[in-house]
């Protein structure tokens, strides 16, 4: 039997690598799939939180992943962002690369509708941002831009890159990516973004709040122009937030609407599913310049002193891949 290992949070900002099950599902026997996990991705906002035991009570359930083991705060295995090889199951899967939000574990099976087979112009080293790109898929999908809009993204993680160049993508737009950390702009720069530390001007028609700081969310409010749109797609956790909706919220009649990639929007549900929207994401993904969002990676074996350095103080870091 292979050696099944999965990486567990077990205490505030502390984790390890923990005995699991790779074939929880074999007493069915029909419809399912064993997948040797080659990469896996870390969502550093949503896994830092879950690592360092800040997801409210409230959200103990919403919060919980596909296929989490566990229960908040801790003990608790994590994740969404496994990229594998379908090693057994049907015949039309075997041998076959795919997607599947799973925690970080080396060998697991899933139901085979849990798998999503990757196209064959993406690297499997590339396809670790899919949750990703599908959170910024959901992002656009809220906010609803149009041809030309001024549009601005404050804060520059992995979604708000990934959300600055979907939106740089439709015609006629004009998009401005914002962060305080300066190294940012290179990475900017390498998806055709326009980067600035500071945002000018107030006309925007639409701006995304990705920092995950309240300051951010100040920002983006004073960056909208008169009937523009806030998209709040940043999560807090347990941490209170004071937002400014003195000044000149009301008079400029703005928008604060949230964005989360837990519910397609429901203007779109009669037509889009999340297998669907996770094809979607696979498909945009085959873009090589998406590299540029990969900032590191280490392997399996060291998560649990790897999660600890980019969980913790993680400024530098956008997707850290780990390798298995």
């Amino acid at each position: 039997m292979p050696d099944v290992r999965a990486f567990w949070s077990v205490a505030p900002g502390l984790g390890e690598l923990r005995p699991s099950r790779s074939d929880p599902l074999e007493e069915n026997g029909l419809g399912v799939v064993t997948v040797q996990a080659l990469y896996s991705g870390v969502s550093r906002g949503t896994e830092s939180l879950v690592f360092n035991g800040r997801v409210p009570e409230s959200e103990y359930q919403r919060m919980r992943a596909p296929f989490q083991e566990g229960d908040f705060p801790f003990p608790v295995k994590y994740g969404y962002a496994s990229v594998g090889e379908v090693v057994d199951g049907p015949a039309e899967l075997k041998g076959k690369r795919v997607f599947c939000l799973y925690p970080h574990q080396n060998r697991y099976t899933v139901p085979a509708s849990a798998v999503t087979p990757l196209p064959d112009s993406l690297p499997s080293e590339r396809a670790v941002l899919t949750a990703n790109m599908e959170t910024a898929v959901n992002g656009l999908w809220d906010a609803n831009p149009g041809i030309g809009d001024r549009i601005a993204v404050v804060g520059l993680g992995v979604v708000g890159l990934l959300v600055g160049w979907l939106a740089n993508r439709i015609p006629g737009t004009r998009v401005t990516v914002i962060d305080t950390n300066p190294g940012r702009e290179a990475v900017a720069k390498a998806l055709g973004l326009h980067f600035g530390v500071a945002l000018e001007g107030d006309d925007h028609d639409v701006v995304f709040h990705t920092s995950g700081h309240p300051s951010g969310l100040e920002t983006a409010l004073c960056a909208t122009g008169t009937e523009g749109r806030i998209i709040e797609m940043s999560w807090y956790g347990n941490q209170p937030v004071s937002v400014p909706l003195g000044g000149q919220f009301h008079s400029r009649r703005l928008q604060l609407r949230s964005s989360q990639v837990g519910q397609i929007p429901p203007c779109r549900q009669p037509r889009w599913n999340h297998r669907q929207r996770i094809e979607l994401a696979l498909s945009l993904l085959c873009d090589p310049k998406l590299d540029a969002l990969i900032s590191g990676e280490s392997r399996f074996e060291a998560m649990p002193e790897t999660m600890a350095q980019i969980l913790t103080d993680g400024r530098e870091t956008l997707c850290h891949r780990i390798v298995y």
